[in-house]
């Protein structure tokens, strides 16, 4: 028998007073769908987000939800102003028995549960929304981007999280390697019409390219016909003026339907200029150091950046990544150690918080109030790499239209100040960039600009991003941050990263065979939630273990693969045996897990 839908949409239309945002759009979600909402910045994801989850009234159309479905969404800025923590907006509307879900959501996704909201920053209050969510655990979630402001450990916990639930969900989200992980499903909002493809975000591309292949041939062909039927117009009709008449209807029907058709939109005109060549030698860090108070933030360290390498930076949020850039770019000085600059250092930077940019300052304003970028006198042009350039020209060049010129940096979206201030850098000479946390906000398309024109960039480029596919692509180089200070050197993007390092960042599963010491005081007894026979923490590490094993599953086959080709044994020894014993490490840790599992199943079946 079929299963009723989680939520059907039927005839919706919305325009918000102009052109539609959507048009006589249907969608029906399905009880075990994983859908990645895909789209420009722009499209209309967040704003058919929030129709689905009853925020917004379209202008027609039908938004049903069958009694007893529960649909969550997690909000980009939710209201917290009636809770005094966290903690308490992230558990509202819990039973006191189902607070260790909270618990544990604020333990994944590393947010202080018991911070007054007045002191939150806007990353833990949106971390507190998805904790709020996950806690909920509905039939239906919506969840719109919500990777933002979470490190990679954070980001591979949710992952963990999600595989497992029972829900349903919706993901709109940059990051292509967590879509890739957890969708079975694509929606792809497209000029106000949406598509949909039952497989998942890693067909997307495919998918869209041939629609769009498809869409430039039937356009040729029309354009075609439209040249044929007008020469003849120009030529017979003077001959068969009244006989014909509906040929020339037709034309201009022809003529109406290619000016109907809704081109789509390009991308970005986007490139950096590397300006002047740097030395050969960029950066070089000797045994610089830092702390703050008793906090170890690097032990000391040594790097060597040449002209052309791309260095990613990764880490844990806090663990000091930005700080590290900052030693390394002369912004703070070392406790200990020196960092000597090449010559002729040209830098650029984009920084995560985009403080660069004024929230007050129209965007014209904010191309022309960095007086190394306006042109003397000349209130209307920029400086864009030594040309002078009409502000409006330049910001259509980043998809801005003449209606936003003159608003307020504060009205845009994230992806939209993403732009702005790629815009800002571009428009200078560099030979040195850093990026901090750039992919935020932005669509597929411009990722995979920007991928394609810092991979043709002449200049240095050092990177901090917790977006795995993206420094997979980009660098060259990972610096990875460990913790109590170590950081570490490894070649390649975070892929190769995780192949060559010789710890894990994963809980060790502690043998079976080690018998559970004696607690100090008696377990409390079991709430109605938890299974017979298992004490508290028990539960929830039986609960932990599958997705441990499933990641160590997967780590084995990533090293397995590696492994598999013979010529790296000749190629590269060392990185061989590191990953030889990485692998033993890890088949080790999988059979701990393992024997660990069982023996808490048969406990909990007791």
């Amino acid at each position: 028998m079929a299963r009723a839908p989680l939520l059907q949409l039927t005839d919706i239309s919305l325009g918000f007073g102009g052109d539609p945002v959507f048009n006589e759009l249907n969608l029906t979600l399905q009880p075990g769908d994983r859908v990645a909402l895909v789209g420009r910045n722009g499209s209309g994801k967040s704003t058919l987000m929030k129709v689905m989850a009853g925020l917004v009234e379209p202008d027609r159309g039908e938004v049903v939800t069958p009694a007893g479905v529960r649909v969550g969404y997690m909000e980009q800025d939710p209201d917290l102003s009636a809770f005094q923590t966290l903690g308490d907006f992230a558990g509202a509307g819990l039973a006191p028995s189902e607070s260790y879900r909270v618990e544990m959501a604020a333990e994944g996704l590393k947010f202080d549960a018991d911070r007054p909201v007045a002191t939150a920053s806007g990353g833990e209050r949106r971390r507190a929304a998805l904790a709020r969510l996950l806690a909920e655990a509905p039939e239906l979630m919506l969840l719109d981007e919500p990777t933002n402001h979470l490190d990679i450990e954070a980001i591979t916990w949710l992952e963990d999280q999600l595989s497992r639930s029972r829900a349903a969900f919706v993901l709109i989200s940059h990051d292509r390697a967590f879509l890739r992980a957890l969708t079975r499903a694509t929606l792809w909002i497209d000029r106000g019409e949406i598509r949909r493809q039952d497989k998942g975000f890693s067909a997307f591309e495919d998918w869209r390219e041939e629609i769009w292949a498809a869409e430039d041939d039937a356009r040729h062909k029309l354009d075609r016909k439209i040249k044929a039927e007008a020469r003849w117009a120009v030529e017979g009709i003077s001959a068969r003026r009244k006989r014909n008449m509906g040929r020339v209807r037709a034309l201009q029907a022809l003529r109406a339907e290619r000016a109907a058709q809704i081109r789509r939109q390009g991308t970005a005109a986007m490139a950096f200029d590397a300006g002047s060549q740097s030395g050969k030698r960029v950066i070089e860090a000797q045994g610089i150091a830092k702390s703050f108070g008793e906090r170890i933030i690097l032990r000391p360290f040594d790097l060597r950046i040449l002209r052309g390498d791309r260095v990613a930076f990764v880490g844990p949020n806090g663990i000091g990544k930005t700080t590290l850039i900052k030693m390394l770019t002369g912004e703070i000085a070392p406790d200990q150690g020196q960092v000597i600059h090449g010559t002729n250092l040209d830098i650029a930077v984009f920084d995560q918080a985009r403080s660069a940019l004024n929230p007050d300052l129209s965007l014209w304003d904010a191309m022309v109030a960095d007086p190394s970028m306006s042109v003397s006198g000349r209130s209307d042009q920029v400086m864009v790499r030594g040309t002078p350039r009409h502000v409006v020209g330049y910001l259509k060049d980043f998809l801005f239209d003449d209606s936003q010129v003159h608003a307020p940096v504060g009205s845009l979206s994230g992806g939209e100040k993403a732009r702005l201030l790629l815009a800002r850098i571009m428009a200078r000479p560099s030979n040195l960039l850093v990026l901090d946390e750039p992919t935020n906000d932005l669509d597929v398309e411009t990722l995979d600009l920007l991928q394609d024109i810092l991979g043709e960039y002449d200049g240095t480029v050092l990177l901090v991003s917790h977006d795995r596919d993206f420094i997979d692509r980009v660098a060259t180089t990972t610096v990875a941050m460990e913790g109590d200070g170590r950081a570490v050197i490894y070649a390649g993007g975070y892929s190769d990263y995780l192949v060559q390092r010789t710890d894990t960042a994963l809980p060790e599963p502690e043998p079976a065979a080690r018998p559970a010491a004696t607690p100090a005081r008696a377990e409390p007894a079991p709430s109605r939630a938890q299974k017979p026979g298992l004490s508290f923490t028990e539960k929830h590490r039986l609960d932990a273990l599958p997705a441990i094993i499933a990641r160590l599953e997967a780590e084995i086959a990533k090293l397995s693969d590696f492994l598999s080709d013979a010529a790296i044994y000749a190629d590269a020894p060392a990185k061989a045996q590191k990953a030889t014993d990485a692998l033993s490490e890890r088949q080790q840790a999988l059979d701990a897990a393992e024997e660990e599992w069982l023996t808490l199943a048969e406990k909990s079946a007791d």
